[in-house]
């Protein structure tokens, strides 16, 4: 796959279409009715707990199997490549469009959806079919627990989720006070570098910025996922620049063009891999424990 390739394929995992073991001891499956409210406040029925799921993003294949519900996935979306057993799950298409015939023959009775990553037309259509879809999105670095909890309730797996998201709360906690009270830097977020492409305060990612004693220097912008000029960013002038474009891409060469921002003056360009960080999962504390650690090297300048 080529460098170029794989960075789109990780940048709409980042944006809207604007610890593992594939099995633990998993909680006896029940045949009791479920009721729970998805992410887009629907109430979704489930006449028992999941047995035949289908994830449509590599994020809600991670959290699945953080959950202790591997087992259960018959079907997946493209670049569901973590943990390695997702590899050998059918791929059902992605988030650039579905394979509904192999979805139906596949005879889930759960698809768990990204809402910020699947088309609403995708949805409506699977729903169109009768299958239970379940909503989630996580914009906050605390719902990734919340959801953990939930995928355990969808698919039976409560004791694992639950020891998986607490092990994240733990981590969590400890980071948020291990920065706490840092010098704050200014920093500017490459998700993508043809156009220049950032996040802004209501991202999840934005939240990492944050927790690490950064300041996201668009966070006000309006759009989740704005597109940037030159100009501005010269203007803002921030200490650090954080990439999650792969260098292959050539991304590197781009900042030749920004000789006089402090970060790439001082040499504070960074990368962080898309995978970690672009990807609602336990694993974005580990980006999170790298961006901190790259604040720090700014601050000890």
């Amino acid at each position: 796959m080529s460098a170029i390739r794989r960075n789109v394929q990780a940048l709409l995992l980042v944006f809207p279409l604007t610890l593992y073991m594939s099995v633990g001891t998993a909680d006896a499956a029940v045949d009791t009715p479920l009721n729970l409210i998805d992410d887009r406040g629907h109430n979704v029925r489930l006449e028992h707990p999941a047995r035949r799921i289908i994830s449509l993003s590599p994020n809600i294949t991670e959290l699945l199997y953080a959950a202790g519900a591997g087992d259960k996935l018959v079907g997946v979306s493209n670049q569901s490549d973590y943990p390695a057993a997702a590899k050998s799950v059918p791929e059902i298409g992605g988030i650039t469009g579905l394979d509904l015939e192999s979805i139906v023959m596949l005879k889930p009775d759960l698809v768990i959806a990204w809402r910020s990553g699947n088309a609403v037309a995708d949805i409506d259509k699977l729903e169109k079919l009768s299958l239970p879809v379940f909503v989630t999105e996580a914009t906050r670095l605390e719902d990734i627990p919340r959801l953990l909890r939930l995928t355990g309730q969808l698919a039976a797996t409560s004791t694992q989720a639950e020891s998986a998201a607490r092990a994240y709360e733990t981590e969590l906690q400890q980071i948020k006070r291990s920065y706490a009270g840092r010098q704050r830097i200014s920093v500017f977020l490459l998700v993508w570098h043809q156009p220049l492409m950032t996040v802004n305060g209501a991202h999840i990612i934005s939240d990492i910025i944050n927790l690490c004693g950064g300041v996201n220097i668009f966070a006000s912008t309006l759009f989740l996922a704005p597109v940037i000029s030159a100009e501005s960013l010269l203007k803002a002038d921030p200490q650090a620049i954080i990439s999650s474009v792969l260098p292959e891409s050539g991304a590197g060469e781009l900042w030749q063009e920004f000789l006089h921002i402090r970060a790439v003056r001082n040499n504070h360009v960074f990368f962080v891999h898309p995978d970690l960080l672009h990807r609602q999962t336990p694993r974005m504390l580990q980006a999170a424990k790298v961006i901190c650690e790259q604040l720090d090297r700014v601050r000890a300048g």
